[in-house]
């Protein structure tokens, strides 16, 4: 064996918990995990519960809040443990189990995100064909290309990072195992590592920010050529739930994937990667739940109808 390998061991998290504030932020991500598990929960069950709510938009909205759970899920619990212990250790293969979930879920959210701005586009520029152009095969291929995409990017970056030497310090300086910080404690030849995470990230990112843009500017052109101020105003409410949601999670998934690494330091990391792994998750349903009178609506049905049943079993 090479005398600059070491072989695989524990790793230890700095967290996020380093100030005297530690106790006001451990309550703070309690509660955004708890509010993201029940908002996205929420969401799902309404979309399900509500015939109103079974349109191809809601569907996949349904299966982005699954992501959310599940990716959230993968990162805070060891994050809370951590602190309630006292230390931020990590064994190898739990680091290597939580990248490779952790980039499965993220990038399928990512080609998701992607994919629901064409759903936005046909509503508006062809909404005539609409049940045809979103069909529930359509709909079921959408979905089944985004885990695609995700698992692709797992089980192509998962092998080469952990592959890495690791030979450095294995205190990891960050709140989980993410790809840039684990090539920094890396050392050996990083080529390879670095032209396969580079096209992993632009199809990742670019790809699906392309569909998004290309989608939004033929739906800039539509609305305005809509005469109607109420259909502008409506078709614009249409898009723009998504179009915060989007903005929102590229922006810091592009800082954190494809900025050079010399424009990163360990603080704007744990920043940007809290921000779209541990906020975005609690942010998403809440953006569409406030921003969208059909859920809106759903959630007055669903509580009526309770108020109704309880008074008739009080009669």
């Amino acid at each position: 064996m090479d005398g600059n390998k070491t072989i695989p061991s524990d790793f230890t998290f700095v967290g996020l918990f380093t100030h005297k504030a530690s106790g006001f932020l451990f309550s703070v991500i309690c509660a955004v995990f708890f509010l993201a598990l029940v908002s996205n929960g929420v969401m799902i069950f309404l979309i399900h519960i509500d015939p109103h709510l079974h349109t191809p938009m809601y569907f996949l909205l349904s299966h982005l809040s699954i992501i959310d759970m599940m990716y959230i899920s993968t990162i805070v619990p060891k994050i809370l443990i951590d602190y309630i212990v006292g230390k931020g250790i990590i064994s190898f293969a739990a680091c290597t189990a939580q990248y490779f979930l952790y980039m499965g879920f993220v990038g399928a959210e990512f080609f998701l995100l992607g994919l629901m701005a064409y759903d936005r586009y046909v509503a508006i520029c062809n909404p005539l064909r609409y049940p045809v152009l979103m069909s529930r095969r359509v709909c079921w291929f959408i979905l089944a290309s985004s885990w695609f995409g995700g698992a692709l990017d797992s089980f192509l970056l998962t092998p080469i990072t952990m592959s890495l030497p690791f030979c450095a310090s294995h205190k990891i300086n960050h709140f989980f195992c993410e790809a840039p910080t684990m090539l920094r404690l890396a050392c050996g030849d990083k080529a390879i590592y670095e032209m396969v995470m580079y096209i992993c990230c632009v199809v990742m990112l670019l790809v699906p920010f392309s569909v998004v843009i290309t989608s939004y500017a033929q739906i800039l052109v539509t609305v305005h050529q809509i005469k109607s101020e109420e259909g502008r105003k409506k078709a614009f409410a249409t898009c723009s739930s998504h179009v915060i949601v989007v903005t929102l999670f590229y922006g810091a998934a592009l800082y954190t994937y494809m900025l050079p690494q010399a424009y990163h330091t360990p603080l704007k990391d744990k920043i940007f990667s809290a921000f779209y792994t541990i906020l975005t998750p609690l942010l998403n349903p809440v953006i569409y739940s406030l921003r969208n009178r059909d859920v809106a609506g759903a959630l007055k049905r669903v509580i009526a109808r309770h108020r109704g049943t309880c008074g008739m079993e009080r009669n």
